[in-house]
């Protein structure tokens, strides 16, 4: 399992890579490379597509993995955002860590602080969401695959092999 102190690194490295990517973002536009952002986003639409985006997201990353083909995951993720972009009106931040660095742009893609609670919030909802779906979906494990098709107690009959 993922112990507290690596899940602390993942957090500290998550928000200080976002945070990172905003500030030279903000730079190469010659801005200032901080500047709290005062774009205000509420209300019921943009909280619900961060659920949506979120819940996406995870369900996208789980089943890539899952498929045997992790490799293919950057791919899959940025094809997820690019998508969520234009089909959520929150332009689908779907992770706490982006969320919280877009507070230091003032820029049409920034969010001001008094928004950030509820879109955290949304995004923690759409991870539960989607943990309980992964695990209704993805039940069985590996092992028990070749028993959803033809159980064990069949194959001497039908002459199936593992």
């Amino acid at each position: 399992g993922l112990t507290r102190r690596l899940a602390a690194g993942y957090v500290v490295a998550q928000v200080g890579g976002a945070a990172t990517g905003v500030v030279l973002a903000n730079a190469l536009f010659g801005l200032p490379a901080v500047a709290i952002a005062t774009t205000h986003r509420s209300g019921t639409a943009l909280i619900a597509s961060e659920v949506v985006a979120t819940y996406g997201l995870l369900l996208v990353i789980f089943g890539v993995v899952r498929s045997g083909r992790a490799a293919a995951v950057p791919a899959a993720v940025g094809s997820w955002i690019a998508a969520a972009i234009y089909f959520t009106s929150s332009a689908s931040f779907a992770n706490p860590a982006v969320t919280i660095a877009r507070l230091l742009t003032d820029t049409y893609t920034g969010i001001a602080p008094p928004a950030v609670p509820g879109f955290i919030g949304a995004q923690v909802v759409g991870a539960a969401a989607a943990w309980l779906t992964i695990r209704w979906l993805f039940a069985p494990g590996p092992e028990l695959a070749d028993d959803i098709v033809v159980p064990r107690h069949n194959r001497a009959e039908t002459g199936a092999s593992r």
